[in-house]
């Protein structure tokens, strides 16, 4: 690394720490807000009644099959039409959050189904009702399965907010480019930018291998 390069990157990165923080401060809220979405969606999926498990599917499948950045765009220049402003980053948050729920939906209704029946049968034998098998069986013991493909999933969420880049959040990516327009270094700047997306998504990555490791122990 020449001394120039290093000069730069010292000089940048305040900017872009701050641009961190508002990253990982996004996927934060988006996934607070989208995994307890997701849970009840897919608890909405895996009913019994056909009138409450169709709907909840066409919307699974809806989120699921629209693209982050289209919802993105439709919360931030859509929802204006309709009377209700949102800033950019309620705007980036809701949006991710509503991508997050669909997604995440689908992994703890994995969960749930990857429970032993023979759990289900234990608690229909007590007496259990169907809502409390749900409560104190199926969903403690779906999630727990569940975690190691959330967190997975939440750092795919934490690269996505790169997209709120495109309603002016001055996250990570963000001030990258108004750095690079700045200067016309895209190259160094955005090199440092990847850096700072890898030392969150790498640990986070060794997290989830060290997870899925554990629990598959106690499975």
């Amino acid at each position: 690394m020449n001394a120039d390069l290093l000069s730069n990157w010292l000089e940048w990165l305040p900017d872009l720490g701050r641009g961190l923080q508002t990253s990982v401060l996004l996927a934060a809220v988006s996934l607070a807000i989208g995994i307890p979405i997701g849970l009840l969606l897919a608890v909405l999926v895996s009913s019994r009644r056909a009138a409450i498990r169709m709907p909840s599917i066409v919307l699974v499948e809806i989120g699921r099959g629209t693209p982050a950045l289209v919802v993105l765009q439709l919360v931030y220049f859509g929802l204006p039409n309709a009377g209700l402003t949102l800033g950019p980053f309620t705007a980036a948050s809701a949006a991710l959050a509503l991508t997050t729920a669909a997604y995440t939906s689908e992994i703890i209704r994995g969960g749930l189904e990857a429970v032993p029946k023979g759990e289900v049968e234990a608690s229909q034998a007590l007496g259990m009702s169907y809502r409390d098998t749900m409560r104190f069986v199926l969903i403690p013991q779906g999630m727990r399965i569940a975690i190691p493909a959330l967190v997975g999933f939440g750092i795919l969420m934490f690269q996505a907010t790169s997209l709120a880049f495109t309603i002016s959040l001055q996250e990570l990516l963000s001030r990258a480019y108004s750095i690079g327009s700045s200067t016309f270094l895209y190259f160094q700047v955005l090199l440092l930018a990847g850096v700072l997306y890898l030392a969150i998504t790498l640990p986070s990555g060794w997290l989830t291998g060290r997870l899925e490791r554990r629990l598959s122990r106690h499975l």
